[in-house]
């Protein structure tokens, strides 16, 4: 388990009980390196339940999850390493840091804009989130059809 208490395998959105095969995970991640292309959905979400049902959304309508975090942090981290084509963002997350802080981070350190997915949807936390250039905001509490829908569209005007 990771500190935010997040698996470090998280089992496949089948509902199978099997985890994902380590060595193909690696390998995956070696070709990122490689590559340098940006793929897949990074999910930054505190509350483990609706990090798992996104997850397993996005892998069932055929999308693929690079990872889930739960701090601002974790969320860097993993976008160095994965290299996500798109960042669905909480704004209230474990640690001392918030979403919006996250996406500035992952904003300038590598290009990567968000999918706001929160309950804070006020002017005044659009407002912060500004100068990141939000993709979308999906208030909560959200359907997972609306997620994968708006993450289904974001990423086809990328192509």
């Amino acid at each position: 388990m990771t500190e935010s208490g997040f698996p470090q395998t998280p089992f496949e959105a089948s509902g199978s009980d099997r985890p994902r095969d380590p060595i193909n995970d690696r390998n995956e991640s070696h070709e990122i390196e490689r590559t340098g292309q940006p793929r897949g959905v990074l999910v930054v979400e505190d509350d483990f339940l609706i990090a798992m049902q996104a997850e397993a959304a996005l892998l069932d309508a055929g999308l693929e999850v690079v990872g889930l975090a739960a701090t601002a942090e974790e969320a860097l981290a993993m976008a160095t390493q994965q290299r996500p084509a798109l960042v669905v963002m909480d704004i209230r997350l474990a640690g001392t840091r918030d979403g919006i802080e996250a996406a500035g981070d992952l904003f300038r350190a590598f290009g990567l804009r968000c999918v706001f997915a929160t309950a804070h949807d006020d002017q005044q936390t659009r407002n912060r989130a500004a100068p990141y250039a939000p993709l979308g905001w999906l208030a909560k509490p959200y359907t997972m059809a609306s997620l994968v829908g708006l993450v289904r569209e974001v990423l086809s005007t990328q192509d």
